[in-house]
């Protein structure tokens, strides 16, 4: 009888066991899902094009795009950022002086010359500030002379001179989904084992 209870009991926990193993399995499996369902790859072989062209990573380019327009090539912010990458005329006039290109404002609704001038102004930024977070909150605040005081401040950087807080809540939020977006897309895609 002992025996008999014993068994019964090993078979109960190995039962319980086994369930909560599928349970977890089909848990992460269902969140997987629904995680590469919210981060999309639209545009990918734009993506792909522009970032090994200009040195920035995909992820990157995912998380700026996910945050600031939901992958809608047509989007105004209410600051008058247009497309996907969210520029303003004002970076694109600039960047296509730079790039000696005579392209109307209007280019930025087109998701090829957004993308690629999207991701052309996050690598020119790199090199000008050398991580990722300050260049997001250019990005961000689309005003280099506001970071730049931050920078100079000392207030806002590390002893490095790195930007470790940025003082205006709107310019953080945004950096802050733009980076959780971004490791979204590291993890979920990028991310090999």
């Amino acid at each position: 009888m002992k025996l008999r209870n014993a068994a019964e009991r090993s078979f109960v926990i190995v039962a319980i066991l086994l369930l909560s193993v599928l349970i977890g399995y089909i848990y992460s499996t269902v969140w997987h899902n629904i995680d590469l369902r919210r981060h999309p790859r639209d545009y990918s072989e734009l993506v792909e094009t522009y970032a090994e062209a200009y040195g920035v990573p995909e992820y990157l380019i995912y998380g700026v795009i996910l945050t600031g327009s939901e992958f809608e090539s047509n989007r105004v912010s209410e600051d008058g950022r247009i497309g996907l990458m969210q520029l303003s005329t004002e970076t694109f006039a600039r960047l296509t002086r730079i790039t000696k290109e005579n392209l109307e404002p209007g280019m930025l609704y087109d998701p090829e010359t957004n993308v690629r001038y999207g991701t052309y102004w996050l690598s020119y930024l790199y090199t000008n500030y050398g991580r990722w977070h300050t260049v997001l909150a250019v990005h961000a605040a689309d005003d280099e002379d506001l970071v730049s005081l931050w920078l100079e401040s000392g207030e806002y950087t590390d002893d490095k001179g790195n930007l470790t807080e940025i003082p205006d809540d709107d310019v953080r939020r945004t950096v802050e989904a733009m980076e959780e977006a971004g490791g979204m897309y590291h993890d979920l895609y990028y991310d090999t084992p």
